[in-house]
């Protein structure tokens, strides 16, 4: 349990620090500031929940010994992480928001990144799975 709830964690932890990383750069180069909308604390929750929410399917894979349930959660991540572009494609921005058409090229790669993350910190966390 502890080893999904740290991949969870570490994770999410990671997906925040790039997704605050990305948001500065995105904005500095873009000469935006779209704090009113997003910022550093709502990234890092959202991308903690995401993963300790991944982590636990995980967790609940491996205590209903299913081995293959996580192939299927692996897909209903995919799923989840691409309908949840849905959500900055229907925003609407407060009326203040300088080039409210350039937030979409700002949230929607962070949607990717806590499901990308996960994928790619599994098989540190889960050795088992990769043992010959």
């Amino acid at each position: 349990m502890r080893n999904h709830i740290t991949h969870g964690i570490t994770a999410g932890i990671s997906s925040a620090l790039a997704g605050i990383v990305y948001q500065n750069v995105y904005e500095e180069a873009m000469f935006l500031d779209f704090s009113a909308v997003i910022n550093g604390a709502s990234i890092t929750a959202a991308s903690i929940f995401g993963c300790v929410l991944m982590a636990l399917s995980y967790l609940l894979a491996d205590r209903l010994k299913k081995p293959n349930l996580k192939a299927w959660i692996n897909m209903v991540i995919i799923a989840v992480t691409f309908l949840s572009i849905l959500a900055p494609l229907s925003m609407t921005l407060p009326l203040d928001v300088e080039f409210p058409e350039l937030f979409t090229g700002l949230a929607i790669p962070m949607h990717f990144f806590p499901a990308m993350i996960f994928f790619g910190l599994s098989p540190f966390f889960n050795q088992e799975a990769y043992k010959q």
